[in-house]
């Protein structure tokens, strides 16, 4: 689904990725792992048009049977979200003044059609339009089992509550590429273990694609498909969870000697 062929991205002295390349497989949940500074949530800032790399190729194959090929590098991240391309934020970067409908309602905005003024009015054609965009919000909230909190302002929820409401703006945009900055970061084992989960139905009921990045190592090895693992900016390898587990290259630079 999404091709990435030596991306080179550089700021100042600094070379943030080196040549990366991978293929992530459409409906596969591809996990990105390596140290701090190895480079991950650049690769998805590229991806998602936030930042710009000097060279390379980042190439998104839009499945269930359109065909297309989109090419996304100096595309604007507006334009890469209406090609279906989702993503969360390591840090939480919700309108907090707002309610947790209203958060999930702004993930809808790349799918509503009416001009300014009609959308204002709110009569006729915009109300239908609200209704309609209002059915699937509160498909995601059943989803993340987001009721009790849905008209509360997001500055009063609980950290995971609030990690879950950025994820459920993220599938309120209806991606088929969800791309995940460390979505379990800061949260308790029973929090990481609801959001896991979230993510596999995500996956397995509605068919999208994943790329994840986390530091839970347990948790990356059970629901991943596929692993890349960068460091300093570089690629070091590349496969299943069994195969990036045993090599030494990853072991050596981030796993540590008691994976082996």
């Amino acid at each position: 689904m999404l091709e990435i062929a030596d991306i080179g991205l550089r700021f100042g002295g600094v070379q943030a990725l080196d040549g990366v390349g991978l293929t992530v497989t459409q409906g596969s949940i591809h996990a990105v792992i390596g140290p701090n500074g190895a480079g991950k949530s650049s690769l998805l800032n590229c991806i998602s048009g936030l930042y710009r790399p000097a060279r390379g190729r980042i190439v998104l194959h839009r499945g269930q049977g359109t065909g297309g090929t989109d090419a996304l590098l100096g595309l604007e991240p507006h334009a890469i979200a209406r090609l279906g391309v989702a993503r969360s934020f390591q840090n939480i970067e919700l309108f907090r003044h707002l309610t947790v409908l209203e958060n999930l309602m702004l993930g809808r905005h790349t799918r509503m059609s009416l001009s300014l003024l009609p959308s204002l009015l709110w009569f006729g054609a915009a109300r239908r339009q609200e209704i309609a965009h209002r059915e699937l919000v509160e498909e995601v909230i059943d989803l993340l089992a987001l009721q009790a909190v849905r008209h509360k302002p997001v500055s009063t929820l609980a950290y995971g509550y609030a990690k879950r409401v950025e994820l459920g703006r993220a599938l309120c945009l209806q991606p088929s590429l969800l791309l995940l900055d460390e979505p379990m970061a800061g949260m308790n084992a029973e929090e990481k273990e609801d959001m896991a989960r979230y993510i596999l139905d995500v996956n397995e009921l509605a068919g999208v694609t994943v790329v994840l990045i986390e530091h839970d190592m347990d948790l990356v090895m059970d629901i991943s498909h596929r692993i890349t693992v960068l460091d300093f900016g570089r690629l070091i390898a590349d496969g299943t969870p069994e195969q990036v587990r045993r090599d030494p290259r990853v072991i050596d630079a981030y796993l540590g000697k008691e994976a082996s």
